[in-house]
């Protein structure tokens, strides 16, 4: 990537959204030249599939399918299918954010069915402070569901999902999650300027 003629360096950002989002803190805590990284709704434990890097391999966390809700329209609630990464079977599954060589900022949905993302980026906090780290830059979203998508897409409170094959309930409110969409793509682009530009603010994005 910073070989790439549009991407001006000496180093890079990440962007991550669910899976995307722990697969961008595990390229943080493992590779170099990453100043910056950004993810929406994500998991502090490598999740779905074990992650190979080199000669180590991160199992992913361990779920109980069982655990599952249906709601009232037939879609499936995930969010309690998770364990808990803090339980000592899963502690191998956390990815050690400590390694990381730059700061972190967790964009958070409170509405968010797919996992509990608040309680991930408060682990996240946690951990990096326990190892002397910066405390990462932690945005909530109340009534806010799992897709955070740029401004003035639709909410998208479920969908088929891709590896379940099963239609899955992401939550969100369409007020409060376009609200959040607009604000959101505003913090992102801020916090990569100040990061990987040296800017302290961008123009501000208008409803």
């Amino acid at each position: 990537m910073l070989q790439h003629p549009k991407v001006k360096g000496p180093s890079v950002g990440l962007l991550g959204f669910s899976k995307g989002g722990d697969l961008c803190l595990s390229m943080a805590s493992f590779l170099k030249g990453i100043t910056a990284t950004a993810v929406i709704n994500a998991c502090v434990a490598n999740t779905i599939a074990p992650l190979h890097y080199k000669d180590m391999i991160i199992p992913n966390l361990s779920s109980d399918p069982g655990k599952y809700k249906i709601t009232e329209s037939g879609l499936l609630n995930l969010v309690d299918i998770w364990n808990n990464p803090l339980e000592k079977p899963n502690h191998q599954s956390l990815i050690p954010l400590e390694k990381a060589q730059g700061p972190f900022l967790f964009i958070v949905g409170m509405d968010d069915h797919n996992w509990k993302s608040e309680f991930y980026a408060q682990i996240a906090s946690e951990r990096l402070q326990a190892h002397g780290k910066d405390r990462p830059q932690i945005i909530y979203y109340p009534g806010t569901g799992h897709c955070i998508d740029p401004p003035y897409f639709p909410l998208c409170r479920a969908s088929v999902h891709a590896v379940l094959d099963q239609p899955i309930f992401y939550g969100g409110e369409p007020k409060a999650h376009s609200r959040a969409q607009v604000d959101a793509w505003q913090q992102i682009q801020t916090f990569f300027h100040k990061h990987l530009n040296g800017k302290k603010s961008v123009k501000p994005s208008k409803l």
